[in-house]
């Protein structure tokens, strides 16, 4: 009877594949069948930054002088007119949340025999503003930490530090700017699990690394506390 109930969904799945068919969210070809939002040919082109394999790396470097960091990397390059653009664009406003769980665990993947998540006690996405995640309907940074999380098995913490402004979008805005916008709207909330932990930051994407500082800078008011930094892409 099982077996039955399991060749009608399976035949069922396919017809309705024949009628809407899923596409790749970055060429437009039909998904073959066990490929998730990207076909495995995006997939390989995928323009990764590899730069958890490198030490003192570019992103590390972004952070140097601003922030005490254990490691950062970002998975891959957000190039302006390059169709990858489509993944961050769909996860961010197109309402494709699920985006986030499943590019989490391409990234948590690829990164796990590196070491990368050794000794992190716990992940902490990047808050939006309650008012902004009303909107949106959903944190995009949480959905990737459940990718993450569902791959390495590392506990998420999204109790312990809020976003307290409510701050203008970072997209047209100069260094400065972007600076200036994010400066104190993080805090503190229910931090007493995290004395002299190893915390692992997490945001989608990362360009002057302004927000992701700011984040930082509102944990290390935590004694004994350790930084690292993963975000799912890095501006060129």
């Amino acid at each position: 009877m099982m077996k039955h109930t399991l060749l009608i969904k399976d035949w069922l799945g396919s017809f309705l594949s024949l009628l809407f068919p899923r596409c790749c969210l970055v060429c437009g070809r039909p998904l073959a069948k066990g490929e998730e939002c990207i076909c495995t040919m995006c997939n390989i082109n995928l323009p990764r930054t590899n730069y958890h394999l490198q030490e003192d790396n570019p992103v590390e470097q972004l952070f140097w002088g601003k922030v005490p960091l254990e490691r950062a990397t970002s998975f891959f390059f957000y190039r302006k007119g390059s169709d990858f653009r489509q993944i961050l664009h769909q996860l961010k406003y197109g309402g494709r949340k699920e985006l986030g769980a499943t590019m989490g665990r391409y990234m948590a993947s690829e990164l796990l025999p590196s070491g990368f998540f050794k000794g992190i006690d716990v992940i902490i996405p990047v808050p939006l503003h309650k008012k902004k995640q009303q909107l949106r309907g959903y944190n995009q940074s949480e959905w990737i930490v459940r990718g993450i999380a569902a791959v390495t098995g590392i506990s998420v913490n999204t109790e312990s530090i809020i976003r307290r402004k409510n701050t203008e979008t970072q997209t047209r805005k100069s260094t400065f700017e972007r600076w200036e916008n994010v400066d104190g709207i993080f805090e503190l909330h229910s931090s007493e699990h995290l004395p002299g932990k190893h915390v692992l930051i997490v945001d989608d994407v990362l360009t002057t690394g302004a927000t992701t500082v700011a984040c930082a800078s509102a944990l290390m008011e935590v004694q004994g506390i350790r930084i690292s930094i993963l975000t799912l892409a890095v501006a060129e």
